[in-house]
């Protein structure tokens, strides 16, 4: 009797949690520490030092943060593994770096990271006091003056829906379209927080980003809501507001259907 054929590879999909403070972001760099790198070389230890590749549903800049990044990692075919092996194994060869995989689940090897999701979603985290942050210093945008989030409400219900985002994406993103359709832009107020939630099937080059700087003109009163029809017409970056820094970021989460971590 014949042996059984092995697949060339196994594919595992990996969520992981990071704090991207000191980080380059998701993509491995010429220098400087990444997501990327700290994990497919976690992989490579529980893989008896063999080379694993990665791909993730979406590429982090530097000191953005993660709360439930997904990624696949494509392990040799010939070591075995346990959901649970895998989510402490990676765990524990991330040490110490603050990046952590909270679940684990085997996937079949045309299942993708990146082109097998439906949605993504993002959330920005403005501390709104006059007080500098101390425990969140790193985590959040400190934005001092009041803001108006019902203002900065009535702002993002414009973007809602299918529209060209030239005027809030990167000058240098590579997207080959500026078309995106956001299903979600909702902005809310807990206590000293004001947080902005979005959720598309993919985002451009920091639209999240620049779509926060520009609600954020709103609610401090420098622009009126219809203000950001007008930059939104205009399909150039100039005509929207400035780029909100990265520590506020967060990947929120990446849909499946059907959920491999079910």
């Amino acid at each position: 009797m014949m042996e059984e054929e092995l697949a060339p590879v196994q594919r595992w999909a990996v969520k992981l949690e990071y704090d991207g403070t000191g980080l380059v972001g998701w993509q491995r760099q010429k220098s400087g520490l990444s997501v990327q790198s700290l994990l497919e070389e976690a992989a490579a230890r529980l893989a008896n030092n063999r080379p694993v590749s990665s791909i993730t549903a979406g590429r982090t800049d530097s000191g953005v943060h993660a709360l439930a990044q997904v990624a696949h990692l494509d392990f040799p075919a010939d070591v075995r593994f346990s959901r649970h092996s895998v989510r402490e194994g990676l765990s524990y060869h991330l040490k110490p770096h603050n990046v952590v995989v909270l679940d684990a689940a085997q996937v079949d090897t045309d299942w993708s990271a990146r082109f097998s999701a439906i949605w993504r979603s993002y959330q920005y985290r403005i501390l709104n006091r006059r007080s500098r942050p101390t425990l969140l210093a790193g985590q959040v945008w400190h934005v001092k003056s009041t803001l108006d989030v019902e203002k900065m409400q009535e702002a993002a219900n414009i973007l809602v829906g299918s529209h060209d985002f030239t005027s809030f994406r990167a000058v240098a993103c590579q997207a080959h379209s500026p078309m995106r359709t956001l299903d979600q832009l909702e902005v809310s107020r807990h206590g000293d927080e004001v947080i902005v939630f979005a959720k598309a099937r993919s985002f451009l080059h920091h639209q999240v980003r620049n779509m926060v700087g520009t609600l954020k003109l709103v609610g401090i009163g420098a622009w009126q809501p219809e203000r950001v029809a007008d930059a939104l017409e205009a399909r150039n970056r100039c005509a929207a507001g400035p780029t909100a820094p990265p520590e506020g970021l967060y990947l929120n989460g990446v849909g499946y259907d059907p959920d491999p971590f079910d």
